[in-house]
């Protein structure tokens, strides 16, 4: 670290310090401040990692799959850095990098896991030079922020490609997009999937964003899909098909608030409880095992790490209040909603939700892909007893219930996040759950409101 770069590094501290005694997160505005002052302070701090550093990017997952392969080195005895605040950007990189530096700008870890927003794939790869990259799934996201789904996974393809050959990859087998991404490159490519073929599922497919072959054009023919264009797949005309996964699903097993899986690895067999929820986490989890096996964590490192995963804010997270439960879970888009509320219906019983739509740029200001959720799967009264809508856009996601059938008496709009949260909460049975599906900007919310009920830390200290 030359002086600049220490300069740089102070003023990064002490706005973090200013923040933290403000209430506020400072995930990202450190490091905007430290990059202004020295543009190559990330890239120093970076070169710190003994162990190296780890991207993770991809549609939906990036947090939790970071965080698994954090908490798996962590019991190991490796010390992380990892964005864990979700600040994915270049600037919210910096500042977790930051944090991990003493004063004389020393990197107090060994290894760097950093999700990464797909659009700053190909900067993050350059600045922390990452040898090793995790790609969980590709799916319609904010696209008035990232256009279409082609030019986000060219933006990770350019990602890969600036890491040095023989750099590690793990990709997802069952996502045609993400699959493609290991053809033709210098790349030491892990595959991981799941083979479990009871858990093929016709639910969602009208999410599926990708059905023809990217080779030849031609329809692609499935064995069967996980959800949306998620499966086994192969192209009858040019004879493209899903790799071979490395790293296997055989067995799921949904328990309620957490999941039971068995994993067949090049290193052997793994068996464990997952304490989250939903196939969507088990691919985490896949994706997660397969970055840790090329780190060189044994199996059982592994099965610690993934059982001790204490989850992350917002995402299937289970908040304590009095004598009930709040699982809230982050919605963004059409495919990871759709497995939200595929998880959430799987539960006995029927269930109190609450639904809260932002448009804020951070969730993306077109709600229109609300049209493309399975909310019928609501409809009937079988699965859900009553739903309120909140949030900015709470008549929107009303409105949209309403066409999917959603019994109307059972439908209550509350604009206000608290009020709908002390609803929501009434209704609820003691010993049950409320299920609150936030977008980006309402989790934020949300997860604050229940802080100041004194039921949770705020989530940078999570």
């Amino acid at each position: 670290m030359n002086l600049r770069s220490i300069l740089a590094l102070w003023a990064g501290k002490a706005i973090i310090l200013v923040s933290r005694l403000l209430g506020k997160g400072g995930s990202t505005f450190p490091g905007r401040v430290a990059c202004k002052l020295s543009p190559d302070v990330l890239t120093r701090m970076a070169a710190q990692s003994r162990l190296g550093n780890v991207v993770v990017t991809g549609t939906n997952g990036k947090t939790t799959t970071s965080r698994m392969i954090s908490a798996v080195a962590s019991l190991s005895g490796v010390r992380v850095t990892n964005n864990r605040s979700g600040a994915n950007l270049i600037y919210g990189v910096t500042s977790a990098f930051i944090q991990s530096c003493d004063l004389a700008g020393r990197l107090r870890a060994d290894l760097g896991v950093i999700e990464v927003d797909e659009a700053t794939m190909p900067a993050a790869t350059t600045e922390v030079r990452a040898r090793r990259a995790v790609v969980t799934n590709f799916f319609r996201d904010q696209l008035d922020r990232f256009g279409e789904l082609a030019t986000t996974v060219l933006l990770v393809k350019r990602g890969l490609q600036v890491m040095p050959a023989g750099s590690f990859a793990a990709l997802n087998a069952d996502d045609p997009l993400v699959a493609s991404l290991g053809r033709d490159c210098d790349l030491d490519v892990a595959y991981y999937g799941v083979e479990d073929r009871s858990l093929f599922t016709g639910d969602g497919v009208q999410a599926a964003d990708v059905k023809n072959c990217l080779l030849c054009g031609s329809p692609y023919e499935y064995d069967g899909v996980f959800y949306a264009h998620v499966g086994i797949y192969r192209c009858p005309s040019c004879g493209y098909q899903r790799p071979d996964p490395q790293v296997r699903l055989v067995r799921y097993q949904p328990l309620g608030a957490t999941s039971h899986l068995a994993v067949e690895t090049p290193a052997g067999d793994l068996v464990l409880p997952l304490p989250v929820p939903g196939l969507y986490n088990a691919y985490n989890a896949l994706a997660a095992t397969a970055c840790c096996l090329s780190l060189g964590f044994s199996l059982d490192d592994i099965r610690a790490g993934l059982e001790g995963y204490a989850g992350s804010f917002g995402r299937m997270e289970s908040i304590r209040i009095g004598d009930k439960s709040v699982l809230l879970a982050l919605v963004k888009n059409p495919a990871g909603f759709n497995e939200v509320i595929r998880t959430v219906v799987e539960g006995p019983g029927r269930k109190h939700v609450v639904i809260c739509i932002n448009d804020n740029y951070a969730d993306g200001t077109d709600v229109s892909w609300l049209w493309d959720v399975d909310f019928e799967r609501f409809a009937g009264g079988a699965n859900a007893e009553s739903i309120i809508t909140s949030g900015i856009r709470a008549e929107d996601m009303a409105v949209r219930l309403k066409y999917a059938g959603v019994d109307t008496s059972a439908l209550r709009i509350e604009n206000d996040l608290k009020r709908a949260l002390e609803i929501g909460l009434e209704r609820t049975a003691p010993g049950s759950t409320l299920y609150v599906l936030p977008t980006y900007t309402a989790m934020l919310e949300m997860r604050e409101i229940i802080h100041r009920m004194g039921y949770a830390r705020m989530f940078w200290n999570d």
